[in-house]
């Protein structure tokens, strides 16, 4: 087997360890399923009646893409609390010292984290569709939308590795949470941006997350199209496929070279 079949190998054996540990972790199996359900409740229908949607229709259909967009960016969170557990455990020590690629690590905890985020995902969409939202532009669109969040989702996981590497333990982590919450709510995710500040707007027309949400929106054919002449939401799918793309050519060679030298200190 050539290095690349040896690097797939380990990379999915790291990756079925992951999911394994998930499966005997019901606290965190019990988050996957009802945190997206409570998002919904809370701001589909509390925030929603005070709310209104730009040219009209209903919030619940306006507000799924952007809770889609907050769960892929949240997804950050989960990877660099899992990746900082397992090196404070001493988990990445034992990697290390195994005969393995070490590119394996940092690709079986993104792609465990994108099964997750998958699942996640799916069950959002489920409670979407019970509360009234729907989709309006076929299934090859849909299908889009869905495959440019969990792009987006998997260059977010590398990110988190990469932080999860650069912090020692999982109490340290978990102090980097809040600094991502401004993130999503910086954006078009619950409220339209035409009624923000100037200099806040153009933060919120440029934030990755904002382009991300109408990417969604044009694509699932809901309410909430964009009064803005800025690139990033005039062509919001090609813009988050580029984001996405741009962050994981910086964040994956960071990563994996982070790995690779964590254990000569």
């Amino acid at each position: 087997m050539n290095a690349m079949g040896w690097a797939l190998a380990d990379g999915w054996t790291v990756m079925r360890r992951n999911l394994t540990h998930l499966r005997h972790s019901p606290g965190e199996m019990v988050g996957v399923l009802i945190s997206p359900v409570i998002m919904i409740v809370i701001f589909g229908y509390i925030f929603g009646s005070a709310i209104p949607v730009p040219g009209g229709g209903n919030y619940r259909e306006f507000l799924m893409p952007g809770l889609f967009a907050m769960g892929a960016t949240a997804a950050v969170m989960v990877t660099i609390a899992r990746v900082a557990a397992d090196n404070g455990k001493g988990v990445m020590d034992r990697y290390r010292s195994m005969p393995m690629a070490r590119s394996a690590v940092p690709f079986g905890h993104t792609g465990a984290d994108l099964v997750v985020g998958a699942v996640g995902m799916a069950i959002m969409a489920i409670a979407g569709l019970i509360v009234g939202w729907r989709v309006h532009n076929g299934l090859w669109s849909t299908l889009a939308g869905f495959g440019v969040l969990l792009l987006f989702t998997y260059a977010f996981n590398w990110l988190g590795v990469l932080l999860g590497l650069l912090v020692r333990n999982e109490e340290t982590a978990d102090r980097l949470t809040p600094l991502f919450f401004p993130v999503t709510m910086l954006s078009n995710t619950f409220v339209p941006t035409e009624g923000m500040p100037s200099w806040l707007r153009t933060i919120a027309e440029w934030n990755p997350v904002s382009a991300l949400v109408a990417a969604c929106r044009q694509l699932f054919g809901n309410p909430g199209a964009p009064v803005s002449d800025v690139w990033p939401l005039t062509h919001p799918v090609a813009a988050t496929i580029l984001w996405s793309l741009l962050l994981l050519a910086v964040v994956v060679p960071l990563a994996t070279h982070r790995y690779r030298i964590a254990g000569r200190r």
